[in-house]
């Protein structure tokens, strides 16, 4: 995790939704390469397969239609635009090649209902990448996955307190809640939301793990500050942190 400590990590890119250059899409990823900072960004596929960034199941919020990516072709998501402006949802393979090496990549793979599949489209793409990258997830079968077939890839369990959300059950809540299944993930990382630091599973795990800590999502210098405290890498938006 060296070469993620050294920069900091731009938050679905060096984004601002109200210009051209809308969270996940090619504009966002260029400033952020252009600025010298990493780049956190989502991977899910479309209903043909293809492996495209993009954060929500739905396109409500980024683009006004109540419809989800995974119901549609990448032929037909790419003729949306991000927000009014100019930008559409990128293939992964794409944003590969704007930043091509010269950030690294910290690359959450998106729970789904086709989670092995996306995982190999996602190893698959990356097998030839020559940049510095890592895969993370709230999803633990994600980890399992690259941990079986894809082991020297760097992986982290992304995880907070889902206040208002749930998986389905008090016990599963819980389990995602203190990372449970990193007894079978053995993560390389934790990425958990800065403010809940204190938390008794998040200390146990980084104490046993001894991993790197990844906050998640900071936004501001006085934020900065106070997860610097607990953390070893930040994923920022909102703010420059230099």
């Amino acid at each position: 995790m060296a070469d993620f400590k050294r920069q900091f990590i731009a938050h679905r890119g060096l984004f601002d939704n109200s210009e051209d250059y809308p969270e996940n899409t090619l504009s966002a990823f260029r400033r952020a390469v252009d600025a010298g900072f990493g780049i956190e960004l989502d991977v899910r596929l479309t209903k043909d397969g293809q492996l495209v960034v993009a954060h929500d199941d739905s396109l409500q919020r980024i683009c006004g239609e109540d419809v989800d990516i995974a119901d549609l072709t990448y032929e037909e998501l790419s003729r949306r635009r991000i927000f009014s402006s100019s930008q559409a949802i990128p293939l992964f393979t794409q944003v590969l090649a704007v930043v091509d090496g010269l950030v690294p990549l910290v690359v959450e793979v998106k729970q789904s209902s086709r989670t092995n599949q996306t995982c190999q489209a996602t190893a698959d793409q990356l097998r030839h990448y020559r940049g510095r990258y890592c895969v993370e997830s709230f999803d633990p079968r994600v980890l399992l996955w690259f941990r079986r077939h894809r082991r020297a890839v760097l992986r982290g369990q992304l995880s907070g307190s889902f206040e208002g959300e749930s998986a389905g059950s008090r016990m599963l809540d819980a389990c995602l809640k203190n990372m449970v299944f990193n007894i079978i993930t053995w993560p390389d990382f934790i990425a958990y939301e800065w403010q809940k630091a204190d938390r008794f599973a998040v200390k146990a795990w980084k104490a046993i793990l001894r991993c790197a800590m990844v906050a998640w999502t900071v936004r501001s210098p006085a934020e900065l500050a106070a997860a610097a405290r607990n953390f070893d890498v930040f994923i920022f938006d909102s703010f420059m942190p230099i």
